[in-house]
């Protein structure tokens, strides 16, 4: 990928998020080679661009951090909106056991791409795609080329889905990583997503660990949103076996309890919770302040657009709201700063991405997303943070930058394959739906 031209993001509120979310005051951003080069404050002094850099006023906007989102089955974007109302055992009756094998490899390239860009679209910069279509080598060579074609920061989840044994699995495993994943990509990475042993037994459960442990691989996988008791056993066992250990994220830990967050913690294990899809679906109170209270890194997810919305305004605004209502008030401490912070550097703690991505810290990619706060229902932003959370929407969303690109400038996607991915998602959803 060639180097980005320098960008400077002149006059604008800097909003940073690490170590917690503050209010910088106005000012520039440097940008040089896809990453941040300075945080330069306002003033008489303030230098003059570097020669050859593009200069975007940002004057009266908010700049802060791309948003991350820890958990998307992107590849469902369309079939978008079409199981309403549904509850955890009808999501995998619907989606995955009638819905998911209708895909082909070029419904999964539809929907990845479409879902990838409606995430740039909304600020979100940094995907961990949590990727359940791959049920030939067809389908993940799609998916992968939907998500470079995309050019969001990805971790991709591979979680393999065809018929066969272990060996299968481990075969399959090996190829992904070598074929898609040989050569280092700047913006793309493989991580193992695993199903786990609440979802598909112990022994396959003990497989997915020790493959990602072969292939150097970090894991995502759905555990603790089962019950209690099953929450319970699926720990004993990566305990007993000697998996429970870092690069390892916790999707949907609502019933673990205090101690089994702090053993994951310990660990150097993370979170993600979906506090929308979680509730609607019943996987159980979303863990937010329990989990953060002891200490595990906590992101956020849209989880599935089959059921939910897919930006990152809608979850923080969940989490913040289901965690407040906790009884007795028990959530009452968090606030729209911990929301910030989950859905930005937090979320890149828990992606394994915290030293590239989530903050305004000079050398960190240049990950970036400029709001607009001056439409109706937005102005006046008395609290610039408290605004992001609770007053703004995708329609806020200016600019966004990813690896010093500009992909979305004046309020519109700069992707010149938009219309093309839309007519494609059309069809594909128009196959998908039929009986």
């Amino acid at each position: 990928m060639a180097t980005a031209s320098p960008l400077l993001l002149r006059g604008g509120l800097l909003i940073d998020t690490d170590p917690y979310p503050a209010v910088l005051g106005p000012g520039d951003l440097l940008v040089e080679n896809g990453a941040i080069a300075a945080v330069i404050p306002a003033g008489d002094d303030r230098p003059a661009a570097p020669p050859g850099t593009e200069v975007i006023d940002v004057t009266g906007r908010l700049v802060l951090p791309g948003f991350v989102d820890t958990h998307r089955h992107t590849w469902q974007a369309g079939i978008r909106a079409i199981a309403p109302d549904i509850d955890f055992p009808g999501y995998l009756r619907r989606v995955l056991g009638e819905l998911a094998p209708r895909h082909r490899p070029q419904d999964a390239y539809a929907g990845t791409l479409a879902g990838a860009l409606e995430c740039l679209d909304a600020g979100i910069t940094t995907l961990v795609d949590w990727s359940h279509i791959h049920r030939t080598p067809e389908h993940t060579a799609a998916v992968v080329g939907a998500l470079r074609e995309a050019g969001i920061r990805t971790v991709f989840g591979y979680c393999y889905g065809a018929d066969g044994d272990l060996a299968a699995l481990a075969a399959e495993g090996r190829r992904v990583r070598r074929e898609h994943f040989g050569a280092p990509d700047p913006l793309m990475s493989m991580a193992m997503a695993a199903l786990g042993p609440e979802i598909a037994g112990e022994e396959r459960a003990v497989a997915e660990w020790r493959l990602a442990r072969d292939l150097d691989l970090p894991i995502t996988v759905h555990m603790g949103g089962h019950g209690a008791e099953s929450a319970e056993r699926g720990l004993g066992l990566l305990a007993r076996h000697g998996l429970l250990g870092p690069r390892t994220t916790y999707v949907h830990p609502n019933f673990y309890t205090g101690d089994a967050l702090g053993r994951i913690a310990g660990s150097g294990g993370s979170a993600s919770v979906s506090p929308l899809i979680e509730a609607e679906l019943g996987i159980g109170h979303p863990a937010t302040g329990r989990a953060r209270a002891r200490g595990v890194p906590t992101g956020l997810g849209a989880d599935t657009v089959t059921a939910g919305p897919g930006d990152m305004f809608s979850l923080m605004r969940a989490a913040y709201t289901l965690e407040r209502a906790r009884p007795e008030r028990a959530g009452a401490g968090f606030t729209t700063r911990d929301a910030l912070r989950m859905a930005t550097i937090e979320g890149a703690e828990a992606a394994g991405l915290a030293d590239v991505t989530g903050s305004l810290r000079p050398g960190r990619q240049a990950d970036l997303v400029v709001l607009r706060m001056d439409g109706l229902g937005q102005t006046p932003a008395h609290d610039p943070i408290g605004a992001v959370v609770l007053s703004a929407d995708t329609r806020a969303v200016d600019t966004v930058i990813v690896a010093g690109r500009v992909v979305k400038r004046d309020g519109r996607l700069c992707h010149p394959g938009l219309p093309a991915a839309l007519a494609a998602l059309a069809g594909s959803a128009a196959h998908l739906a039929a009986a």
